[in-house]
């Protein structure tokens, strides 16, 4: 339910409550003028709210999980076997320290809200894009299970829109110019990793306008034929 953002967990997690995301909207159109307001909680798994401090618990139940720092996880599991740059940062925050094994440990944030988040360059997202993009394998190895890539892009019960905290090009989000296939990963600033199967391309968007995004993919569309 958390990797679907369809938890409905309450608390509070890092100094923030979940209320500060209740009754948030995500994309074109989006009316966030009830944002914050506290609203009547319902069955996990059966309502979809994009909440940020959700995100943040799901990071800190992976950091139980993996006993480890998570960003030394994805620099040994992931960033360094596909080749990624030394200069990625993923950040917690102030108040984000726990003690895992006895040892001090920061749980990172899942976003950028709050002062925490990702720092990456654009040629880092786009190994990434392509390690999703060919099934979860690099070269000659399986990094990630081609089953788990399968999942994330498995419409989630509760978002057709929504896989496993990846964006589908389908339901009231879709891209119109992009082919159906489509999935996006959709950071703070229209930070973007754009994956087409039809055509075998990663796209990386930075700091786009988000109005322009949509003539940005007309345009690359037009280009590839």
């Amino acid at each position: 339910h958390l990797l679907h953002q369809a938890s409905e967990w309450q608390g509070e997690l890092w100094g923030k409550s979940d209320q500060v995301d209740h009754n948030r909207q995500i994309g074109v159109g989006a009316d966030n003028s009830r944002k914050g307001q506290r609203r009547e909680l319902k069955a996990p798994g059966t309502h979809y709210e994009y909440n940020d401090v959700r995100v943040n618990l799901l990071a800190l139940c992976l950091l139980r999980r993996f006993g480890r720092a998570l960003p030394d996880v994805l620099r040994e599991r992931v960033m360094d076997p596909i080749g990624a740059s030394k200069t990625w940062q993923w950040h917690g925050y102030r108040t984000s320290w726990t003690e895992v094994k006895g040892q001090r440990v920061q749980s990172v944030s899942g976003g950028s809200h709050w002062g925490g988040g990702m720092l990456i360059g654009a040629r880092d997202q786009a190994r990434l894009g392509l390690l999703v993009a060919r099934g979860g394998r690099w070269g000659d190895r399986q990094i990630l299970p081609a089953a788990w890539i399968k999942d994330m892009f498995t419409p989630s019960p509760t978002n057709a829109s929504y896989g496993y905290l990846w964006w589908l090009n389908q339901g009231a989000t879709r891209r119109p110019s992009a082919p159906a296939t489509s999935v996006f990963a959709l950071g703070a600033g229209s930070n973007i990793i754009w994956i087409d199967p039809d055509h075998d391309l990663v796209t990386v968007l930075r700091w786009i306008d988000g109005t322009a995004v949509g003539g940005f993919i007309e345009r690359l569309m037009a280009a590839v034929g």
